[in-house]
């Protein structure tokens, strides 16, 4: 099963929402929608998008005052979508962390351009690779897909994003609080058993022989890291 890529549609305008939402579904986007600013933060927090798409006029507050907020509470990248053309408000909005802007009306085949710019972007602003290979597995951060001597693998949410942590830089521990701030944010005392389960999990369906992991690593009391040899196991 792929994991599909979050997308947080804000906007007052039902008809609006119902088309970009329509636009959005055929390109296999998973969307979540909120009318207006309040709700716009609860959905930030709940859901955790990769892409929100943020109008400015919005019903109980003005949505130049939303994109800091939605910077500063998320990683997610953020694209205005308004009807507002002059300039001083696209400046106004691009100085305050807005990552694009697209004026109303809008083509359907630029605003899915602008999101699959917005997310390959986000997949690279650290340095980090876009596709992994390591023997028989394959991953796929841009189109979300993990493969295994060439079929797909069926992974949970959480162990996507695991795997994913681990596969955007390989050879590189990455601690377990990072691992576990990436899958549990919201969680106040993280127990690192939760994740050994979940690397445990994740072994039984890709490696060869989950006892001898060749391909998830341990760091001893410090992390896991995405093999890019064989060199030893680990639990």
């Amino acid at each position: 099963m792929k994991i599909r890529h979050k997308i947080l549609i804000v906007d007052d305008e039902r008809h609006i929402r119902r088309l970009i939402r329509a636009a959005l579904e055929r390109a296999d986007y998973a969307i979540v929608e909120a009318e207006n600013a309040s709700e716009a933060i609860e959905r930030l927090g709940e859901e955790r998008p990769d892409i929100v798409l943020l109008d400015l006029g919005l019903p109980d507050r003005d949505g130049l005052e939303l994109v800091p907020l939605v910077k500063q509470k998320s990683e997610a990248t953020l694209i205005v979508v308004s009807a507002r053309d002059a300039t001083d408000e696209k400046v106004a909005a691009l100085d305050l962390g807005a990552d694009d802007y697209l004026t109303k009306p809008f083509d359907t085949d630029e605003l899915l351009a602008r999101v699959r710019v917005a997310l390959r972007n986000r997949l690279t602003r650290d340095g980090g690779n876009l596709a992994v290979t390591v023997g028989d597995v394959k991953l796929d951060l841009v189109a979300r897909r993990v493969t295994k001597g060439g079929k797909e693998v069926h992974l949970t949410p959480k162990e996507y994003a695991v795997l994913a942590q681990l596969a955007r830089f390989p050879g590189r521990v990455i601690t377990h609080k990072q691992l576990m701030d990436e899958v549990w944010p919201r969680e106040h005392e993280h127990h690192v058993e939760y994740l050994r389960v979940l690397i445990r999990t994740l072994r039984q369906k890709l490696e060869a022989d989950p006892q001898q992991p060749q391909i998830i690593g341990n760091e001893l009391g410090i992390g896991y890291r995405l093999r890019l040899g064989t060199e030893g196991s680990g639990e």
